[in-house]
């Protein structure tokens, strides 16, 4: 009798939901504190925090790769143990920032950028060593319904974010707050401290270095993978990376992914306020900040197993994942134009959510497709990709701050009096301005991603490690 597989595999993965969890509630913890932060640095506008969104996703590009290519060398669970620890006590110092002393301030602005780039580099590589993971712990045929499963548990909890953050910080109108901001910060980093406690007791970095994987559930782990080369994971085949269009086509439509989808956890919150005047403190408010997030979580659910079970009923990666990223792109470019004509919240908080469902159809292909594409490579593959969707981020963070600021220059500059500042209402109409400008180029940059789906081979190897494996 065949014994039946273990399940340590649904554990490990319940690790990796657990972190990705933890990584976007300290992401959007930022986003929900940026007007409390603006105000406390005396700042003109949430807009004037560009330079601290775009020190983030500048450190986390910088350092993706290096952090990547460490975990495919030491393997995921030395790196993301650092990874974490970093990332938590950066999150935690960032409470510091506006902490004033009689009438001296012990850190301002600059010193926020250089804790927001710290924390970018940081918590650079997470994912990459997630996919990595997945990878060692997964069957090839299942990598996008378990990625789905990870960017899931992520979005939930970047949706919670803006209710929780409501409850402990701001309070409602039936409870008033709990704790101030800069404790939040500090709770938010202990967490993550709490999961490397256990991730340490309880993860190896393969199935056969864990005594309660039994071999039925290795080999089905194992199933259809080739053989691996002696040191293949340990060598760098970097002219392979250089030269793989697979590779940059993969990589520029993830830039382009991810540039719209940066909205939803850096000018969201404030832009709600401003255009739709949304009470920080309403529950309903919080709602309509973390629920693109939710409603992208079901997307990644859905992708997941919708490409796989293409995959599996006709066998065609390549033609799967191409299907649904393209005609989920192309939704995205229509949903963001549909945005800006939005003659109230309800059916804009609609237009932006259904944008964010259909980017999140297929994050969990773009990740299976590193995992595809690269092998045994996989988390030095995710980390390339990740890095350019990091720099469009990055890109979108200041672009849109930018767009904004020119806009509110520009009709100053147009005003019948130059010289008097605009009055409170041209301003808001000219910031709101900016920011249709703004999803005009989300809806542009989304086409572009449609297009470089229509060219992704996720059956074409970076390296054929068969090749070398008979060599």
């Amino acid at each position: 009798m065949i014994e039946k597989p273990t399940r340590v595999r649904y554990v490990v993965l319940a690790f990796a939901c657990v972190l990705s969890m933890i990584t976007y509630m300290d992401r959007v913890c930022f986003g929900a504190v940026a007007p409390q932060l603006a105000s406390e640095l005396s700042l003109e506008s949430v807009a004037d925090l560009k330079w601290a969104f775009t020190a983030f996703s500048l450190a986390y590009a910088i350092f993706e790769i290096p952090s990547g290519w460490l975990g495919d060398l030491w393997g995921p669970k030395k790196t993301l143990f650092r990874i974490v620890l970093w990332w938590s006590a950066c999150t935690a110092l960032t409470g510091i920032v506006g902490w004033t002393i009689g009438t001296y301030m012990v850190a301002g602005l600059g010193t926020l950028v250089v804790l927001r780039f710290l924390f970018g580099a940081g918590e650079a590589g997470a994912y990459p060593n997630i996919t990595r993971l997945l990878y060692n712990w997964f069957p090839s045929d299942q990598a996008g319904t378990a990625q789905s499963f990870v960017f899931m548990s992520g979005r939930v909890m970047g949706g919670l974010t803006p209710i929780i953050w409501t409850v402990l910080v701001l309070g409602t109108a039936w409870t008033p707050a709990l704790v101030t901001w800069r404790v939040a910060f500090a709770l938010f980093g202990l967490m993550g401290v709490l999961w490397c406690a256990v991730f340490a007791i309880y993860f190896c970095n393969v199935p056969g270095e864990h005594p309660g994987v039994n071999q039925t559930e290795r080999d089905l782990i194992e199933r259809g993978r080739p053989p691996e080369s002696e040191g293949s994971s340990h060598s760098l085949p970097a002219r392979a990376f250089l030269r793989s269009g697979n590779l940059w086509l993969l990589c520029g439509m993830y830039f382009c992914m991810v540039y719209g989808w940066a909205f939803h956890i850096t000018y969201l919150p404030a832009y709600l306020q401003e255009r739709f005047h949304v009470d920080p403190q309403s529950v309903i408010g919080s709602l309509y900040k973390g629920g693109p997030l939710w409603i992208g979580a079901i997307g990644c659910l859905i992708g997941g197993f919708l490409v796989d079970g293409m995959i599996r009923r006709s066998g065609n990666r390549r033609r799967s994942r191409r299907v649904v990223g393209v005609l989920a792109e192309s939704l995205c470019a229509v949903a963001w134009i549909g945005a800006i004509f939005a003659p109230n919240v309800h059916l804009f908080f609609v237009a932006i959510s259904f944008a964010a469902f259909c980017n999140d159809l297929t994050l969990g292909s773009a990740w299976a497709t590193c995992q595809d594409i690269g092998q045994r490579h996989s988390a030095m593959t995710a980390a390339c990709m990740n890095t350019v969707g990091t720099l469009g981020a990055a890109v979108a963070g200041w672009a849109t701050g930018t767009i904004v600021e020119q806009t509110i220059a520009w009709r100053q500059a147009s005003s019948m009096n130059v010289a008097e500042a605009l009055s409170d209402i041209d301003k808001r109409d000219a910031l709101l301005a900016g920011f249709d400008y703004a999803f005009v180029s989300y809806a542009a940059i989304y086409a572009v991603s449609a297009i470089c789906w229509r060219f992704i081979d996720a059956s074409k190897p970076i390296v054929d490690i068969r090749s070398i494996s008979h060599s």
